[in-house]
């Protein structure tokens, strides 16, 4: 069986794909989901093989949530989308297939064909952000969408992974890696990522030290990453 994943925020479309999918008795749909944040959330609960990703999305499109997914994880990535342009562009960097909305039952065939041939997912780098503007993150019932610019810190704990702003907390789905890979926040401890505009002072102590934030929370730094630290900011 190949799992799938449908990412589109139109229920529609979704439903629409799901009932053309469902005649192929190898393909197990898995999730659902209709923005980025429970597509980040559905793709880390079940690691599915293949994933339709419609690009036109509000607030994160499907390029950028591409650029979020952790790249040694990747699964096979069928863009959806209506609009011909961004599927040319889809093809021409080397995303494993298209579709164009309304979707073709023949044309998805070939799809289906090409991902049971084809076992190692696509490198989409070409055409994710370098680095990202913006998390997805969530607080209780509540999706948001959270400026990089806004991050103080994030950590990590048996709870998950934690950001902190200047408006208080929240949470995401992304992983630590995932997150020093695609912006400007660097680590300060194995379980913090730090951003940089955010220190106002270092403290040593033996061992390590702390960060206090412009906003007067103190995070850990480790040995291993405070050599790294100073020199960002010119100490010896």
């Amino acid at each position: 069986m190949i799992s799938c994943i449908i990412i589109d925020d139109e229920p529609f479309a979704r439903d629409e794909l799901a009932e053309l999918l469902a005649t192929h008795v190898d393909i197990d749909i898995c999730g659902f989901a209709s923005n980025a944040i429970e597509a980040m959330q559905a793709i880390n609960s079940h690691k599915p093989e293949l994933v339709f990703l419609d690009i036109q999305m509000p607030k994160i499109s499907g390029m950028e949530l591409i650029a979020m997914l952790d790249k040694d994880a990747m699964p096979r990535v069928v863009f959806v989308t209506a609009f011909d342009e961004y599927a040319i562009k889809a093809f021409e960097h080397h995303a494993f297939d298209y579709l164009l909305k309304p979707i073709d039952e023949a044309r998805l065939n070939k799809t289906l064909e090409r991902v049971r041939k084809d076992l190692t997912p696509k490198d989409l780098a070409a055409i994710s952000p370098t680095l990202l503007p913006h998390l997805p993150c969530y607080s209780g019932n509540r999706l948001r969408v959270i400026p990089v610019e806004e991050v103080e810190y994030i950590f990590s704990d048996v709870g998950g992974i934690h950001v902190s702003t200047a408006s208080g907390m929240v949470h995401t789905h992304m992983t630590l890696k995932t997150l020093e890979e695609k912006t400007p926040l660097m680590f300060c401890h194995r379980q913090y990522l730090i951003s940089p505009s955010a220190i106002a002072e270092i403290e040593l102590q033996d061992g390590g030290g702390e960060i206090i934030t412009r906003s007067g929370t103190r995070v850990p730094v480790s040995r291993r990453f405070l050599k790294e630290l100073k020199q960002r900011f010119g100490f010896q």
